[in-house]
């Protein structure tokens, strides 16, 4: 029986440490398993994240491209705009209407796409709106007051796409004196 008795101690003592060992390398799969995960989860935040950028740059290349075609379009309205003059000069008042009509649909479509006139004549000078081509000394108007403009400046969707050419005032006496 001794013989038996130290087979099994052997015996237990050999799948104890056959236990011991699946443990522990049962651990060291976890950590690596836990390890992979980590890496798993930062793999895909960092594609969240690609994604994102790409989307945005997308966004924001549509956006340009709005933008250059927009600006091509204002020679168009210009044009229109000469149109209607000439016609009621003509007195063709079909024709005028009809370029009117045209008209006013061509800048609805370009408002819905957010695009807006900036106000200018009666409004204080802003260098970010506004490019002064004239300036007029009158002492019964206070400085930078825009009294004419010559061509209309656009913004789309809040970004100056052209700023509006404006004559302004400008007292030298009143500027000194202040």
């Amino acid at each position: 029986m001794s013989q038996s008795s130290d087979n099994d101690t052997v015996s237990l003592e050999v799948c104890m440490k056959k236990i011991e060992e699946l443990e522990t390398s049962l651990e060291e799969e976890r950590k690596k398993s836990q390890t992979y995960l980590n890496q798993l989860k930062y793999a895909r935040a960092d594609l969240d994240n690609l994604q994102k950028n790409i989307q945005k740059r997308i966004e924001e290349g549509i956006e340009r491209g709005l933008e250059r075609f927009i600006i091509q379009l204002f020679p168009v309205a210009e044009e229109l705009d000469l149109a209607l003059e000439a016609a009621k000069k003509d007195e063709n008042d079909e024709i005028a209407k009809g370029i009117e009509m045209v008209r006013k649909k061509f800048w609805k479509v370009l408002e819905l796409e957010g695009l807006t006139q900036i106000e200018s004549i009666g409004k204080l000078f802003d260098p970010n709106l506004h490019e002064v081509v004239m300036e007029a000394e009158l002492p019964d108007h206070p400085n930078g007051i825009i009294l004419e403009e010559f061509r209309k400046g656009f913004k789309y969707k809040g970004k100056v796409l052209r700023p509006s050419m404006v004559k302004v005032v400008k007292n030298i006496a009143k500027k000194e004196a202040d």
